[in-house]
């Protein structure tokens, strides 16, 4: 906790001087009706400085989480207050989210109502944190529902915490990278870099093999998953991609790698480890937090999807704050 303190003025600071640096630099007027475009790498510059001056934690934001998932949800962007809407498919139907420094405003609200119109549908968006619902319930009162989503909220850490291990909460973590060392003399954590990609693919093929795929859900989103890895893996140097791998002598064990969110929090994407190597999950979430850069105070480990097992672990390593997200309906005028 003390170290997320000392960093809070510098960092504000930092989100104000980007803020202007946007307001001077990005248009503040919107088309009518909006002009969306299919989001593509040509985005990530214009994307990432708002995403980064909004201060925003929301491993929504996170452009390569966005541009690696343009498949599956056919996301479009458009750059309007500067604010980046994001608009995509869910459910069969199209959805928005915003991401800004600031609250949308009425007129966004209204323009962005319209767009939802022009598509036969009342106007959704989701990844709604708990204060932005309220200003938008308090800008349109009596045509706003707020639907809390529990299975998308993110888990966020304190970066040095997961280094470290320290205190009576983390014990049993702590036990079980004390026992991996012990029993893997010649472990060795590396940078992940193009010339093992490979065998990160072998790796993540072995872990799918082992999950459970007991609904059609399910399934399709393992399958996903690998498909947004190999986008993440085509596109690692243009993403600015930070990874990391556990070896046992020459033999693999674990990988991770993710981008950052904010310019103090960073957003864990994949983590992959053999599942039949006790402590290969705890060694590789604790060493790459021991060696990313110290400006990330935080780290974004990503939501729980609901999975009862992926619940109770992300919870045992007791969370800084579960950043909680709604789904908000708008039946617009």
């Amino acid at each position: 906790m003390k170290s997320a303190r000392n960093h809070q003025i510098p960092f504000f600071f930092c989100i104000f001087a980007l803020s202007k640096w946007i307001t001077n630099a990005m248009p503040n007027d919107c088309h009518t009706p909006l002009n969306f475009h299919k989001l593509t790498l040509a985005d990530r510059d214009s994307l990432q400085a708002i995403s980064l001056a909004s201060g925003r934690r929301n491993c929504n934001y996170t452009f390569a989480n966005l541009i690696c998932w343009q498949f599956w949800f056919n996301t479009e962007v458009c750059l309007c207050e500067n604010t980046a809407i994001l608009r995509f498919n869910i459910e069969e139907r199209r959805a928005y989210m915003v991401c800004s420094a600031v609250p949308p405003s009425l007129r966004l609200l209204e323009l962005l109502c319209a767009d939802a119109a022009s598509l036969g549908t009342d106007l959704q968006i989701m990844g709604v944190e708990d204060e932005m619902a309220a200003h938008i319930q308090s800008l349109m009162p009596g045509g706003v529902t707020v639907e809390p989503c529990r299975n998308q909220y993110d888990y966020i850490y304190l970066r040095q915490e997961l280094a470290e291990l320290k205190g009576k909460n983390l014990k049993a973590k702590r036990n079980h990278v004390n026992k991996f060392l012990s029993e893997h003399p010649r472990y060795e954590y590396v940078e992940l870099t193009p010339e093992r990609f490979d065998e990160c693919r072998q790796l993540s093929m072995l872990w799918r093999n082992e999950v459970h795929q007991d609904t059609p859900f399910y399934s399709e989103t393992v399958k996903a998953e690998q498909r947004s890895m190999e986008n993440a893996l085509a596109n690692w140097a243009e993403l600015k991609m930070i990874g990391g791998c556990v070896y046992d002598g020459s033999r693999l064990l674990a990988f991770t790698y993710g981008s950052a969110v904010t310019h103090d929090t960073f957003d864990v994407c994949v983590e992959k480890a053999d599942r039949q190597m006790d402590g290969a999950f705890n060694i590789i979430n604790q060493q790459f937090a021991s060696h990313l850069p110290e400006q990330y105070i935080y780290l974004n480990r990503e939501e729980d999807m609901g999975l009862e097992g992926l619940r109770k672990s992300k919870l045992s390593y007791h969370p800084y704050q579960l950043l909680s997200y709604n789904i908000v309906n708008i039946q617009c005028p």
